[in-house]
């Protein structure tokens, strides 16, 4: 098989991808986004990426989503989908990748099929902003609605540092996401998901702060998943509509488990090390048949 990956220049995981599909006797090539040209000369392969002519691998693997305009990033979606309609398959979905960038989108849908999700209230405006925040009972967590890694999260509970956080979103055209804050034990479960299988899990543990992403210093340690975290995990990438993802479970002190995030670029570097299961090998045997 010959396998393109959309990775950044000197990624760990365009690197362990390479080693799995070139270990099990493939073509790799690592393409860039900004490198896409779109042809409709029949002569002419349907999408190129430098020197490689997309529509003529046999999969596309998307491992990053660089910030870029509306235009460019809508551009890439109508790239993956035109890939997807010639029947490359690419991982994620680029519907699947579509609803799982987007916070808002993605805990709308796992709200409205059932699953367990904090209490969460979007807006534009910084005054509706505080009439959710007094509702959501006065501590929140802020997030971008666009994001990872834990960036640009902050929680939130002062009255007034809360409103001249919302006038600053405002002002620069933010949308306002705002989650009730969860009080929990600092730590989360991270589960991967890949073709409608739990691959393994990890908890992710910090001392100091309530994100506990291990970008951000978190702890990780391997971790059994439960039958009922493995079914919500399943339901949540299932939702979204992902092949492969990392599903983040967070319990709050009352013992209620919450979805927090169904990430479509899962990072698998920490969770391997800590459960010695090689995700880059498990992906490429996935496409394999």
């Amino acid at each position: 098989m010959h396998i393109a990956v959309f990775a950044n220049s000197g990624s760990w995981y365009a690197s362990d991808l390479k080693r799995a599909a070139v270990g099990r006797g493939h073509r790799f090539s690592r393409i860039d986004f900004h490198q896409i040209t779109g042809q409709t000369d029949a002569e002419r392969p349907l999408l190129t990426a430098g020197d490689v002519a997309l529509d003529q691998v046999d999969a596309v693997i998307v491992r990053t989503m660089p910030p870029g305009s509306l235009e460019q990033v809508v551009f890439r979606m109508d790239a993956l989908a035109r890939l997807e309609a010639a029947d490359v398959p690419v991982v994620n979905p680029p519907k699947a990748i579509e609803c799982a960038v987007d916070k808002y989108l993605t805990t709308a849908r796992l709200s409205a099929a059932g699953l367990p999700v904090p209490l969460t209230a979007v807006c534009e405006n910084a005054e509706l902003a505080l009439q959710e925040f007094e509702r959501l009972g006065g501590d929140v967590v802020v997030k971008p609605i666009f994001g990872s890694e834990g960036r640009g999260i902050v929680r939130v509970s002062d009255p007034d540092l809360a409103l001249r956080t919302f006038r600053t979103l405002e002002r620069i055209q933010a949308v306002l996401y705002l989650q009730t804050f969860v009080e929990h034990e600092g730590a989360d479960i991270r589960v991967l998901v890949l073709d409608g299988r739990v691959v393994g899990a990890m908890r992710r543990r910090s001392a100091d702060d309530f994100r506990t992403n291990v970008s951000r210093n978190g702890h990780a340690e391997a971790y059994q998943q439960t039958p009922s975290e493995e079914q919500l995990a399943l339901r949540a990438a299932d939702v979204v509509g992902t092949r492969i993802a990392g599903v983040d479970l967070l319990y709050g002190r009352d013992g209620s488990c919450y979805v927090l995030e169904v990430n479509a670029v899962p990072g698998w570097q920490a969770f391997a090390a800590v459960t010695g299961i090689d995700v880059a090998d498990l992906l490429i045997e996935s496409l394999e048949a």
